[in-house]
């Protein structure tokens, strides 16, 4: 049963209880990355392998995403900046102890390619918050995983 979620703004990646930085680097370009995260949101699934439906809502404005175990997010796009910065807002998930969740990407040139930093910023039931803490292993290599997939998508479109 999903349930809504506390509102916050982009200052909650710097308040937050919790938050979980990721960074790695690919090949491809800051745009292709940016387009490949806000423009091709139903690709989501074909290189994030947690992802298992993704689609856009609201014109756009939001998205729908479910995840591998059955979690499942409504999220507001907080930050649509091509080639720097793409976050968004869960407003309603049935993840249990979940309060508050903003997840945000940010890309940077970096040498011939681009650096991806995934900030997971949350907020939480002190057990909740205890086990993303313990998961942190698992959610960094899930990204990792998640950007080299990316990486390689990217690269056969550019051919």
């Amino acid at each position: 049963m999903a349930r809504r979620l506390r509102s916050v703004g982009l200052d909650f990646i710097e308040s937050a209880p919790l938050r979980l930085v990721f960074a790695a680097e690919v090949s491809a370009q800051p745009d292709a990355v940016y387009r490949a995260l806000a423009d091709d949101v139903e690709g989501w699934p074909d290189w994030f392998t947690q992802v298992t439906l993704a689609r856009p809502l609201a014109g756009g404005a939001g998205r729908e995403v479910r995840l591998r175990g059955g979690i499942t997010f409504r999220e507001t796009l907080v930050a649509t900046e091509p080639g720097e910065r793409y976050g968004y807002r869960i407003d309603e998930s049935n993840a249990p102890g979940l309060h508050a969740l903003l997840e945000e990407w940010r890309l940077t040139p970096a040498g011939t390619g681009t650096r991806v930093q995934w900030t997971f910023a949350a907020d939480g039931s002190p057990l909740f918050l205890f086990t993303l803490r313990r998961a942190r292993g698992a959610v960094g290599k899930s990204f990792r995983d998640a950007v080299r997939n990316l990486d390689r998508r990217l690269a056969t479109a550019a051919t």
